[in-house]
């Protein structure tokens, strides 16, 4: 019998020890205007794009950090976006100063460990 190749796929994704795709956590705080922004510009689109493939998005308060992640160094701005493979900070992003100087930082950030985020 041959299993067609997405449902191998599947399979494989939900497997104990099947390799996590990094992820992007968002620091943020409540009444942060540049939070705010970023929500407006890049919030309802990052889902739908290549970096988020290569590192989902996740979201915390600065005040509830969570402690299944090894920073390199608690993060102080808001917001604050930490590239986390395996529990750990591969870098970050401190601080949202546009859309074009976001997307222009992240796939730096990205390309800087393509082990940890390349697109499957």
């Amino acid at each position: 019998m041959r299993v067609p190749v997405f449902i191998l796929g599947l399979i494989l994704a939900i497997l104990p020890g099947a390799p996590q795709a990094a992820e992007l956590l968002m620091v943020e705080r409540h009444g942060c205007h540049w939070c705010e922004r970023w929500n407006a510009e890049i919030g309802p689109i990052y889902p739908k794009t290549d970096e988020a493939t290569r590192a989902p998005l996740r979201r915390a308060q600065i005040n509830d950090l969570p402690e299944n992640v090894e920073f390199a160094s608690r993060p102080v701005f808001t917001p604050t976006f930490v590239l986390i493979d395996d529990g750990r900070e591969l870098g970050r992003i401190e601080g949202y100063a546009g859309d074009e100087f976001f997307w222009f930082l992240l796939g730096q950030l990205l390309d800087a460990h393509p082990k940890a985020t390349s697109l499957p």
